[in-house]
């Protein structure tokens, strides 16, 4: 919130109205503005939409796999092969491995399950799709802000949502205005749509402020680490799709790798580990680097060079624990809400899914001269869409492997390879899950301490240099967007219990803890390291780390990512 004396004293902040305000161009949130449009132009209608970004540019933040099914882009935009939409390398062939420290098994391709088929499939730079879809956007009279925060939700007097303000600029380290203070604007809206990815800023405290999680299962997180290779030409095989589970991890934890070959002899891969762990001694990080020495994955990258690094906290999806993703003035969409399918390793075909449907019942609200209600058309849509159909199809993966690995994968050949053989599309039974992901955590007496290899700089690395190569930047003279609710805790709970894990599972080397004056240890926090993933946002055991809007501009910036 704005502190009242800044208002007081450069207020009031400079407003604009629109008839709907959208917070992140990513694919669900550039998707809900291209579909208000289309269908604005299609009826010969005049409708305002404002797109918030964050990032320097859309596409700056944006990090995936990925291997993105185009049924929903197919139906936004059909000509998108024409309009030279960067889809270019399509699946070619699956391998599923099961790894051991030095041994892998490839799945028969007969006894692969169908959420590991990727016919039709394409694997692309999200990023890239995402600069992309922005100029479509444009060019449909879309207004895009980048280097915008959206840091305040702003409510009426009813209570319902009517825009949000943006982070000031030239706030000093202390909070204090500096002499190139400004003060952030208001964009209001007739509706005001959230698309800022899992574990959105504002979506987490729109979730608390209308109870929108009544009822449902606890939404639950994982950490996607990323690397984007450069290799020799003899090894490339563009469109093979990888997936590896097993090794290194123990079956005391939930994740797999990824490794897909895209086109100009490049190579996307990855890490995905579930924030439900509970040795507070892993590092995702390490994880990742000590899963790259495995031969089968060594195998294709060697001899090349690492060229983009990032790393993103994603939904596990399950349709149980979608919140109600609408309320007085406004709506969630994409992975705001938690539309991702982690059976299918795939969210960016449900975020422009979600983003539609969105669309589709915002612009009818406001040419029906509605204002501030709720958009229940879009929930509307949504069950009865083909998206509501998938999810709920694969509605039981990820909380089978809460229960353990083995279940899950005993459970996912059940429902995914011999249900469907026998004729049954969907399981009759729904499996719920009420943990949240920062409760699994156990005390550093009770579990292993893990000894990590140290990184060789050719194929394996450490965080700073990872950090380097993800342009991540920050003005350093201003606020801390990683906060504290209380400075005691990491110290006397975290360190004392858990043996500090927020030193390893931050994947960009931002929390330490270093001699304090006076001895004893301290927590130092180097926010300028921040690649914005928000995974201590979720895994901190006490949740005392609390992630806020950073000055616009800031944070990692992705190219082909």
């Amino acid at each position: 919130m704005t502190p009242p004396d800044l208002l007081a004293q450069f207020g009031p902040r400079e407003t604009m109205d629109y008839d709907v305000a959208i917070v992140g161009a990513g694919p669900a949130g550039l998707t809900t503005a291209i579909r208000i449009k289309q269908l604005a132009q299609d009826k010969g209608q005049e409708v305002s939409v404002v797109v918030l970004e964050k990032g320097s540019e859309p596409g700056a933040h944006i990090l995936s796999g990925a291997v993105m099914d185009p049924r929903a882009l197919n139906e936004l935009i059909p000509n998108w092969k024409e309009l030279g939409a960067p889809l270019h390398q399509p699946v070619t062939g699956d391998d599923l491995l099961v790894l051991s420290e030095t041994g892998a098994q490839r799945t028969p391709d007969w006894l692969m399950p169908r959420n590991f088929h990727n016919d039709g499939c394409y694997v692309i730079s999200l990023s890239n799709l995402v600069k992309w879809l922005a100029t479509q956007a444009e060019a449909l009279g879309v207004e895009i802000f980048p280097g915008f925060t959206a840091a305040e939700v702003l409510y009426d007097e009813r209570g319902a949502v009517k825009g949000v303000a943006t982070g000031h600029l030239g706030l000093g380290k202390d909070g204090e205005p500096t002499d190139n203070f400004q003060l952030g604007m208001e964009l209001h809206a007739k509706y005001t749509v959230f698309a800022e990815g899992a574990r959105g800023h504002l979506g987490k405290q729109l979730l608390e402020q209308f109870k929108l999680t009544k009822g449902r299962d606890a939404q639950t997180f994982a950490i996607g680490i990323k690397e984007l290779w450069e290799i020799p030409a003899d090894k490339a095989k563009p469109g093979l799709v990888v997936h590896t589970a097993g090794w290194p991890l123990n079956d005391e934890a939930f994740g797999g790798g990824f490794l897909y070959h895209l086109e100009g002899n490049q190579v996307t891969l990855g890490y995905v580990i579930g924030l439900d762990y509970q040795n507070p001694w892993m590092s995702p990080f390490e994880e990742m680097q000590r899963w790259k020495t495995h031969p089968s994955i060594r195998a294709h990258i060697e001899g090349g060079k690492r060229i983009g690094y990032g790393a993103r906290a994603l939904n596990n999806g399950t349709p149980q624990a979608l919140p109600k993703t609408v309320f007085p003035g406004g709506a969630l969409v994409g992975c705001d809400a938690g539309f991702l399918n982690a059976a299918r390793i795939k969210g960016s075909h449900a975020a422009i899914k979600s983003g539609m449907l969105c669309g589709e019942a915002a612009f009818e609200a406001v040419t029906a001269g509605r204002a501030q209600d709720e958009l229940t058309a879009f929930e509307d849509k949504f069950k009865t869409s083909w998206l509501h159909e998938e999810l709920w199809t694969y509605r039981n993966f990820k909380n089978w492997f809460k229960k353990s690995p083995l279940v899950g994968k005993l459970m996912t050949g059940v429902e995914h390879w011999f249900l469907p053989k026998v004729g049954i599309s969907t399981p009759p039974w729904t499996i719920h899950n009420t943990v949240k992901d920062h409760t699994k955590l156990r005390p550093a007496a009770e579990m292993q301490q893990i000894s990590y290899p140290k990184p060789d700089g050719k194929l394996t690395f450490d965080r700073l240099s990872s950090v380097f190569i993800s342009n991540t930047n920050h003005e350093e003279n201003q606020p801390a967007h990683l906060t504290l609710k209380d400075a005691s805790v990491p110290v006397a709970t975290n360190l004392a219990q858990y043996a500090g894990p927020e030193s390893r599972y931050c994947p960009a080397g931002v929390y330490e803890f270093v001699a304090a004056d006076g001895g004893g240890q301290r927590l130092q926090i180097n926010a300028q390291n921040c690649v914005h993933c928000k995974t201590c946002d979720i895994k901190d055991p006490t949740q005392n780390i609390v992630w806020v809007t950073p000055e616009g501009g800031g944070g990692p910036n992705y190219v082909g990512m």
